[in-house]
């Protein structure tokens, strides 16, 4: 994968890519969940660079780009497209995992022209509808509620929660070590407080299938995924034997449902 970045106002956005020597290939972006970087893809890298182009990234306030200012999930999805023109691509199939749906969404939202696809991992959709006065309360609760941990017990209170293996568990806690209790505490409560910036409910007229890990005990995940799917007729596949942290977890089921996905576009 070769690291490149680009700048805004904003701040610097950094980015990897692995490209396919055919013309024809298409790309994937992968974009990685709250607290994480794009180390989260090393497993579906590994397996779909050989076919396809493939993007990982930092998100704004992640990772190496860090610092920014203004985090917005639009800004965010501003930077997409900036990697995207730079790369000269044209067309992706998005994947975003848990926080990384939001960005994923947002792009979708902007760039509806740029998309063949999108893969929910693990993630939860957009709008006011899904989400009742009493969830969005608690989610705000989540920053405070952390300033009561230790540094220790903060990490591996994460750390356990998304994963089910310790390959999982270990990657996580991998993601978290350059960030200080402070920096984790910040981007939980920038990017939780940013979630309802818009307000409606979106339909995608491309292809989405939405990932679930079968013990996926996240907040409420699994019954917003649930939601979305009904209401938006999007099929949902469940991961066997993962946790929130599935594409982990159970790396090669994610990645056959994955490929299967693309290979029926």
């Amino acid at each position: 994968m070769e690291h490149k970045s680009i700048k805004s106002e904003r701040g610097a956005t950094h980015y990897w890519i692995n490209r396919n020597m055919d013309d024809n290939a298409r790309c994937i972006v992968f974009t990685h969940g709250l607290t994480a970087n794009h180390m989260m893809f090393e497993k579906q890298v590994d397996y779909f660079s050989n076919k396809y182009t493939v993007i990982t990234w930092d998100v704004p306030l992640h990772g190496e780009s860090r610092p920014y200012t203004n985090f917005s999930y639009e800004n965010t999805a501003i930077e997409l497209k900036s990697i995207l023109d730079a790369e000269n691509i044209k067309q992706v199939i998005l994947v975003g995992m848990s926080m990384g749906g939001y960005p994923s969404q947002e792009f979708a939202i902007q760039c509806p022209g740029k998309v063949s696809a999108f893969i929910a991992l693990d993630t939860t959709p957009l709008g006011l509808s899904y989400y009742s006065a009493l969830d969005r309360w608690w989610l705000k609760q989540v920053e405070p509620m952390a300033k009561w941990f230790t540094d220790k017990m903060l990490r591996n209170s994460m750390a356990k929660s998304v994963s089910k293996t310790q390959y999982a568990y270990d990657m996580m806690l991998k993601m978290l070590e350059p960030l200080s209790k402070a920096e984790i505490i910040e981007q939980m409560g920038i990017a939780y407080g940013r979630v309802f910036d818009r307000k409606e409910s979106i339909h995608f007229d491309f292809p989405v299938l939405i990932l679930l890990g079968e013990y996926d005990k996240t907040g409420k995940v699994k019954q917003y995924c649930e939601a979305w799917s009904k209401k938006e007729g999007y099929p949902l596949h469940i991961i066997k034997d993962a946790a929130h942290f599935s594409n982990a977890d159970n790396y090669d089921d994610v990645n056959k449902e994955i490929s299967n996905f693309i290979c029926g576009l």
